[in-house]
């Protein structure tokens, strides 16, 4: 498959502007299982030149009849194209998408979780409302505008870690699908100050736990004050799955389907 040209940032950037991304979201306030409320700026064009696809290279030691089982079957069937479609315009690798929607929702268009995210893609209302806006999407719970949607804003994700390797910049994108960018962008610059490096998921990955209220006082030395600009993050063990999760459906589909 291709992968996605990247120009690498200068790291120091990265570090002294962690939140440079605020030019394109409002940083959430809470975190979840799904997309914060974050606002993406500017409307997408649907005459859009389709990107090269992202996703790093993976293996898997599985057989490939083994890893399709009835609901992934089912779904290709009903959205494969529309998956395919979207992904194309957006320069993702459908695969990668077919793998956060299995995780996300189970293939499942009426799934809800109890923090209001629906659809395939389970955005979170005002995320969703701020991509319907910017897409000019009449319903965002519609399977194939919520798929739209939730391509689209994962690839504003993925734009954003551009500084990062491969492989480092797929997780970091998935763990701000998850927990929300202003998470990421808090675990970036709490690694930097541990001295790890905040474009590599390894150092997010450790200071993402680092987030959370007992380490108060860890806080006060970072930002002045006794929580994070995001506020205290508990979930991170949930992310972290998450990510690790989704690589695996992703490392799997890459086997199974071309």
């Amino acid at each position: 498959m291709l992968f996605f040209s990247i120009t690498l940032i200068n790291l120091n950037e990265l570090v002294k502007k962690p939140l440079l991304t605020s030019l394109f979201f409002i940083l959430p306030l809470i975190c979840g299982c799904t997309p914060s409320s974050e606002d993406i700026a500017g409307k997408a064009d649907a005459n859009t030149t389709p990107q090269e696809q992202i996703g790093p290279a993976l293996g898997s030691t599985r057989e490939a009849p083994e890893l399709l089982d009835a609901s992934t079957e089912r779904c290709i069937r009903n959205y494969g194209a529309t998956i395919k479609r979207y992904a194309g315009r957006y320069g993702l690798d459908w695969r990668l998408v077919l793998a956060i929607m299995k995780q996300e929702s189970g293939f499942s268009r009426s799934a809800e979780s109890h923090k209001g995210a629906g659809g395939l893609m389970q955005l979170m209302p005002v995320t969703g409302e701020e991509l319907a806006r910017n897409l000019e999407l009449e319903d965002i719970s519609h399977p194939e505008q919520n798929i739209q949607a939730g391509i689209f804003y994962l690839r504003k994700l993925y734009d954003l870690f551009e500084g990062s390797g491969e492989a480092d910049r797929l997780k970091l994108t998935l763990a701000a699908y998850n927990a929300g960018l202003s998470r990421i962008n808090d675990a970036q610059e709490l690694a930097s100050y541990l001295h790890a490096r905040p474009a590599e998921w390894e150092g997010v990955k450790d200071a993402l736990p680092l987030l959370s209220k007992r380490f108060y006082t860890l806080h006060r030395s970072v930002w002045g004050q006794d929580r994070p600009k995001s506020g205290w993050f508990g979930n991170a063990g949930q992310t972290l799955k998450y990510v690790d999760s989704v690589m695996d459906y992703y490392d799997d589909f890459r086997l199974a389907l071309n």
